[in-house]
């Protein structure tokens, strides 16, 4: 749970993506050339979109809308993975380094589902404070 002075910058599955995305943007450049603006591209684009999804959701004061930005954080690593896989399998990518790499995007999905089921007991909890708080009342 937040406290008024925590950051997403806190949050240790973004710092883990943004690590991760310096990596795999590191490393796109090592690709031939001609996949520099298309397989590259793709690799360095998603692989920062995941914590930039975390960014945005986290200050948003709806429950809801954090843990759909968490969702769209999962589907832009899970995307980053498979890009890692045909890079890999194009031998763009050395085996101890993709299974490192995936190793780790693998840590941050289970990091990412944690909060995100966080959110939904918190958001439970929210509800049921509300309804308690008014009862009898229509609450939505």
């Amino acid at each position: 749970m937040k406290n008024k002075n925590s950051k997403f910058e806190d949050l240790e599955v973004y710092k883990k993506l943004c690590s991760l995305h310096l990596k795999v943007s590191e490393l796109t450049f090592k690709f031939p050339e001609f996949e520099l603006h298309e397989i590259g591209s793709e690799l360095r684009r998603l692989s920062n979109a995941a914590p930039a999804s975390i960014a945005e959701g986290y200050s948003n004061k709806h429950v809801k809308f954090y843990i759909e930005r968490i969702h769209r954080s999962l589907g832009e690593v899970r995307q980053t993975i498979h890009y890692l896989n045909i890079a890999f399998k194009k031998k763009y990518i050395e085996r101890d380094n993709h299974t490192d790499i995936i190793s780790q995007y693998d840590e941050c999905v289970r990091m990412l589902k944690a909060l995100e089921k966080s959110l939904h007991s918190m958001k439970s909890r929210q509800n049921t404070f509300t309804k308690n708080q008014y009862p009898g009342s229509f609450y939505p």
